[in-house]
C-alpha cells in the first residue's frame, strides 16, 4: 500500500476491530472492500451497528457522521456510530460519536430492558 495516509485508516480499522475482540466481541472484524458503491462500514460484526473508523489529523465531525449515517443506511442498520482516533492516545481512548437521537434509542433500549 503505497499511500500513507491508507495505510494508516487501515492499520486504525484494524486495531478497532482487535480492540472489540479483546474485549469480548470475538465476531468482529474490519470489513473489507472500503469505498464499495453501498459502502457498509468499515467494522463489521457489531450487532445492529455500522462501526465508521476514522483517523484523521483534522476531526471534521459532520463531514464523518454524515458518512457514518449514510453507510447505516446502506447496510439498514439500526445505529451508526464513528469511531474517531485520538492524537497520541491507545484505541481504548478513542471517540465514539453518535447522533443524540440515536443514543436516547439506545440508553432507552437498556433502561426498558
Amino acid at each position: 500500500m503505497t499511500n500513507p495516509n491508507k495505510a494508516k485508516g487501515s492499520k486504525w480499522e484494524l486495531d478497532v476491530a482487535r480492540y472489540f475482540n479483546e474485549r469480548g466481541f470475538p465476531e468482529v472484524e474490519r470489513r473489507y472492500g472500503a469505498g464499495a458503491t453501498l459502502d457498509k462500514g468499515d467494522i463489521n460484526g457489531v450487532k445492529d451497528t455500522v462501526v465508521e473508523a476514522k483517523n484523521w489529523k483534522k476531526i471534521e465531525l459532520s463531514t464523518i457522521m454524515d458518512e457514518a449515517l449514510v453507510e447505516q443506511n446502506n447496510a439498514k442498520k439500526r445505529f451508526g456510530i464513528s469511531v474517531i482516533k485520538r492524537r497520541n492516545r491507545n484505541v481504548k481512548d478513542a471517540y465514539v460519536v453518535m447522533t443524540l437521537e440515536q443514543w436516547i434509542d439506545l440508553y432507552s433500549f437498556f433502561v426498558n430492558n
